[in-house]
């Protein structure tokens, strides 16, 4: 809790986020929960800059001082930490996590963080599913917004390159249906073999270079279709997603990336759409940060999401 700090303004109706921000206890109430994962173990193994592990703690730094305008309770569950290299067992740390915080009536806001980040919040809501008292088969659609897809084969070693090429193998040894959205993807950051897996496992995606304001009507409509598919939808956002100028502190700069005024109206949509269980933002890497723009950015997204949250 050492991290929610910041000034306090005399007006009525001033609140800022640190100011109601309480620690995680088993309340009774529905609220938002904000869950740490700080690691980055899948980020080394996927030879890629490490340092995201200090994303969380960036992360609550820069949401402490934004202002609050929603009544939802606040609460901070602390950190999952990797800890001797044990990339599995904090992914099924992490899904543990979410489980309970679920089956406790709360909304996980997960921190990341490297984006194995995915897998375990991903299992964590899967657990959840599959523990409810129902024959139903659980339609999860899972909405991507990064410049890569994340489906290399895990078997050389999982990493954060691998999250989502694990979870289509889950859902298959479940039976359950495998529906993947990536927007933002980069043809330069993505081999042939990438685009093929992903057209095999029917992902729906858009390259960064057509994801511009004039597609925003066709964006809509995607998601629309998508998630009329689902029954909960699992959010993860890749922070390399928008240009290195606008957030330099990544593992994966993008060269050229989605802007914030295309992303940001996807997110209302998503988080209004009543079907939003879960999100995790991925890859906030405070080491290469430049005048906290990345911390920001991330900030401003998750304030977003809670602001519209349905």
């Amino acid at each position: 809790m050492d991290s929610w700090q910041g000034r306090i303004d005399p007006e009525p109706k001033s609140e800022r986020w640190h100011q109601v921000v309480t620690p995680w206890a088993g309340q009774a109430d529905p609220g938002f929960a904000l869950l740490g994962f700080a690691c980055d173990e899948g980020v080394r193994r996927n030879k890629g800059r490490v340092g995201a592990k200090g994303g969380p703690t960036a992360l609550r730094r820069t949401l402490s001082s934004l202002a609050l305008h929603h009544a939802h309770p606040l609460r901070d569950a602390g950190d999952i930490v990797c800890a001797d290299d044990d990339l599995a067992g904090a992914q099924q740390r992490l899904a543990d996590a979410v489980q309970g915080l679920l089956a406790a009536s709360q909304t996980p806001l997960i921190m990341g963080g490297g984006h194995e980040i995915a897998l375990g919040t991903w299992t964590g809501l899967a657990q959840h599913l599959a523990a409810r008292d129902t024959e139903q088969t659980p339609r999860i659609g899972i909405i991507n917004f990064d410049a890569h897809f994340d489906l290399r084969d895990p078997g050389q070693g999982p990493s954060s390159g691998t999250p989502f090429a694990q979870i289509a193998a889950a859902c298959e040894d479940r039976g359950w249906p495998f529906r993947y959205a990536c927007l933002g993807v980069s043809r330069a950051a993505n081999t042939r073999a990438l685009f093929k897996r992903a057209d095999e496992l029917a992902v729906v995606y858009r390259e960064d270079h057509t994801m511009t304001p004039a597609a925003l009507p066709e964006l809509h409509g995607l998601l629309t279709d998508f998630m009329a598919d689902c029954d909960q939808v699992y959010l993860t956002i890749c922070l390399d997603v928008f240009p290195a100028a606008t957030v330099p502190g990544v593992s994966a700069p993008a060269a050229r990336g989605v802007s914030l005024d295309v992303i940001e109206p996807l997110l209302v949509q998503i988080a209004r759409s009543g079907r939003l269980a879960v999100t995790d933002m991925a890859e906030l890497n405070p080491d290469f940060d430049i005048d906290q723009r990345s911390a920001r950015v991330a900030a401003r997204l998750f304030h977003t999401l809670t602001q519209h949250w349905a």
